[in-house]
């Protein structure tokens, strides 16, 4: 277990810290957007009262507690599962991956009332309207990780 915590704080660390340089020390939160590799990269400011792509943001207040409460849910179910079935290293990785980003967006939604969202990419003519963060890179990892790795048991 000691792996899917070491895992779940440096994501989570790695989530807060470039929230906390992006959004704040570097004032996108009051500049709304900064271009770093235009059109590939771009910074832009965005806070995400719902899940994924902004669905259900326009919910009830109540909502944000509601979306706290699953991943705090979701996070306990992953822990439950990788204590039961002790996969691999890789799979320890993958689940303290999932669990550090949906902490770290967990504390956003307490603070902030909403996830802070900032990295945007676009390519090729097709311009993303859609920012994510670090947390949500790690939940996305964690999970296709934690789906596609073979599911044996460490020895």
């Amino acid at each position: 277990m000691r792996t899917v915590f070491f895992a779940g704080f440096w994501t989570f660390l790695l989530d807060q810290a470039t929230k906390y340089l992006v959004v704040h020390a570097m004032g996108l939160i009051e500049k709304g957007e900064i271009e770093v590799l235009p059109p590939f990269l771009t910074l832009r400011m965005a806070w995400n009262t719902g899940i994924n792509f902004g669905l259900f943001a326009d919910g009830a207040g109540y909502a944000r507690w509601i979306l706290i409460a699953l991943a705090l849910v979701i996070s306990g179910a992953v822990l439950f599962w990788i204590h039961r079935e002790k996969p691999r290293r890789a799979g320890l990785i993958a689940g303290g991956m999932l669990i550090g980003g949906a902490l770290g967006n967990v504390v956003d939604r307490v603070l902030y009332g909403a996830v802070a969202d900032f990295l945007n990419m676009s390519c090729c003519g097709i311009n993303n309207p859609y920012a994510f963060n670090v947390a949500d890179i790690a939940i996305f990892i964690g999970a296709a990780a934690l789906i596609l790795l073979p599911a044996e048991k460490a020895a």
